[in-house]
């Protein structure tokens, strides 16, 4: 006969508030497999494991179930204390009173209490049918892939490769620096951007424990944590980056100009053959295949017959590469709303209506405007500019959420004006200003206290344009009363949205999406730089929207995350995997069917289904398509789930 220890806790209010604690303890014990019960305010502190640990020593229980919070909270805390204790963790189990319980029934004590005797008479029966197992380990290749070439992705790039760990960092873009290298300055300090940036990627290009795939993909992930396949696309260049040496000559002598320029937002133009900004690493040019004559009519090639280098290569083709890590690092960033989707702001119909990046070009020295502000559709300077907030962002129409950023980008860009010319009128409309974070409210007082900036809560309505201005009204809502305004300029702070490559990552590797797209992680607040598949992790803005800082202190987590993992030369099996029973297998191949992870095959000799335990993430699905019931799932068999079914069912 087992004998289960039950241990409740009080989680100070947050279950003894609610449940009848004692009520339940006095049912509990009437189970025959009960040996012993306790409570104590918080089981999860070091005086409340060596409660079991001390239980488990006295050879009073052989089983123990707690009752208290969530598992993906401290199930893992408790799993500990019975290894400590000389038990196989595998023969616990956790019953959630508090969140099932406690939390959505507060307002029902009674209701409360007697559901939380259900589940721990549940959880005591299903425990009482566990065996004791050990998880199979896994051999880790020591190396890491990073998917995304922009700040958060070079940080944890040099994070791993400082560690001794090679790195292979994929860009899909021609140089890496993302987002943060088009922006002027960063807040709230108003550093150079490229000057924090550029130092950074030359360390990445140099780091020889790193290799860098621009122009690069990833086009497949298979196999486990500590072994995963992935292929690679790089697309053709036709520059060898090693030969090149940036001298320029090819793409003054292209006859192909009018390119929109990426890098400035369109609001310049390049040539067929280009360099996608001053500092941009790889130092190497590369040419546009949908632009380039050579490339798509056969005709021209000026730049391979003038190149001093010899570093034009228009035999140049796609390829394929294959490479096989131990973690994967997903830092692909975020992209901007469509603005045109705002269609009362009027942008793609006005030229001086731009988006907030596009304001950050028109202000860098090196951009389309050489860092004057101007009009883009007159080259005059503006005499009034209206910045508005939350453009596309928490609005039902759009995006609900929050961006994180347009605020101090708001306040930032009035700085850059009043800094060019202080006689410049500046008005600020928001919803409200969100400025959290070191330094940003002193700087959001910075601004406010600058003459020429106006702030007015409320909303623009529809855009016009009237006698050369644009004019629309405005509703302020802390005077209430509605203004007209005419402006020269308008700069939006659109809203942000997840990349658009997150969508088909996700569905390669198996990692869930929020409601807003965002990549999730395992657990908020205990693992949130961990997908919930394990050796893979999420940093940066796929994660959720964040600034700079934050996403360089996200990325350094999940690098040291990764490290952890590599460096231990082995990962232990999911505990929960599948077990298959050779002489009920009939070898039909619908587990083969429906596993999502690939993590089955027929045995060609024994003619029967064998589980890969390194790709088995223990979803259970090949155990409820088995037709003759020759799987079996640790911890999830069909006696244990009876049991805990009869226990509810029983009164």
């Amino acid at each position: 006969m087992v004998k289960v220890g039950v241990y409740i806790c009080h989680c100070g209010k947050n279950i003894a508030g609610v449940i009848d604690i004692k009520k339940v303890l006095e049912e509990v014990k009437k189970l025959n497999e009960v040996s012993i019960t306790r409570d104590y305010m918080f089981m999860c502190s070091r005086t409340g494991q060596q409660l079991i640990i001390d239980d488990i020593k006295a050879g009073i229980v052989d089983r123990v179930v707690v009752a208290a919070c969530s598992p993906t909270m401290h199930e893992e805390t408790f799993m500990r204390a019975l290894e400590e204790a000389g038990l196989n963790r595998f023969l616990f189990e956790m019953a959630n009173i508090r969140e099932q319980c406690s939390w959505v029934h507060y307002n029902d004590p009674e209701a409360a209490t007697e559901k939380a005797i259900d589940i721990v008479k549940a959880a005591v029966k299903r425990v009482s049918k566990y065996e004791p197992f050990e998880r199979g380990r896994l051999p880790v290749v020591k190396r890491a892939l990073i998917i995304g070439g922009g700040i958060a992705g070079i940080r944890a790039a040099l994070d791993i490769a400082d560690a001794g760990i090679e790195v292979y960092l994929v860009e899909k873009s021609p140089s890496i620096g993302g987002k943060m290298a088009q922006l002027d300055k960063t807040f709230p300090t108003l550093d150079c951007s490229l000057c924090i940036l550029t130092p950074l990627m030359n360390e990445v290009s140099k780091h020889r424990n790193i290799k860098l795939l621009t122009n690069s993909e990833v086009v497949d992930v298979k196999g486990r944590v500590g072994s995963f396949q992935v292929k690679i696309k790089r697309k053709a260049r036709y520059v060898d980056v090693e030969k090149c040496v940036a001298c320029g000559m090819c793409s003054e002598k292209c006859p192909v100009s009018g390119i929109p320029d990426d890098y400035n937002c369109g609001l310049s133009s390049r040539r067929a053959i280009y360099k996608p900004y001053p500092q941009a690493i790889p130092n190497a040019y590369v040419i546009d295949p949908e632009h380039c004559l050579k490339v798509t009519r056969g005709i021209c090639g000026v730049c391979e017959k003038i190149c001093p280098a010899k570093a034009i290569d228009f035999n140049d083709k796609d390829t394929e590469i294959d490479v096989e890590v131990g973690v994967i690092i997903i830092a692909i960033g975020y992209e901007l709303m469509n603005p045109r989707e705002i269609t009362e702001y009027g942008y793609g119909k006005f030229k001086d209506v731009v988006t907030g990046l596009e304001f950050e070009r028109i202000c860098s020295a090196e951009g389309p405007t050489k860092g004057k502000i101007i009009k883009l559709s007159d080259g005059k300077e503006p005499k009034e500019i209206a910045i508005i907030l939350c453009a596309g962002s928490r609005d039902e129409r759009h995006l609900p959420y929050c961006c994180n950023i347009g605020c101090m980008a708001g306040l930032k860009h009035a700085y850059y004006i009043a800094s060019s010319n202080p006689e410049i009128k500046t008005y600020i409309f928001y919803t409200d200003i969100r400025t959290y974070g070191k330094g940003y409210e002193e700087f959001y007082k910075r601004i406010r206290e600058m003459n020429n900036v106006y702030f007015i809560r409320g909303k623009p309505m529809e855009v016009r344009f009237e006698e050369g201005k644009l004019t629309f009204e405005v509703f302020d809502m802390n005077v209430n009363e509605l203004y007209k305004f005419r402006v020269d300029m308008i700069i939006l702070e659109t809203g942000l949205i997840p990349n658009p490559s997150s969508i088909d990552l996700a569905s390669k590797l198996k990692i869930p999406r929020s409601a807003d797209g965002f990549l999730l992680e395992a657990h908020p607040k205990l693992r949130p730089v961990n997908a919930p598949s394990r050796g893979i992790y999420i940093c940066g803005c796929v994660q959720g929207l964040k600034d700079i800082p934050s996403s360089i202190a996200q990325a350094s987590a999940a690098a040291t995350e990764a490290i952890k993992l590599l460096i231990k030369g082995e990962v232990e099996a999911e505990p929960y995997i599948v077990e298959i029973d050779e002489s009920k297998c009939s070898g039909c191949r619908i587990c083969l069917s429906v596993c999502p992870y690939k993590a089955i095959k027929i045995n060609a000799e024994k003619k029967v289904a064998e589980i890969n335990i390194g790709a088995c993430m223990g979803c259970g699905i090949c155990a409820s398509a088995c037709p003759s019931k020759a799987i079996k799932q640790r911890k999830f068999t069909d006696e244990s789930i009876i049991a805990a079914i009869d226990a509810i069912l029983t009164k």
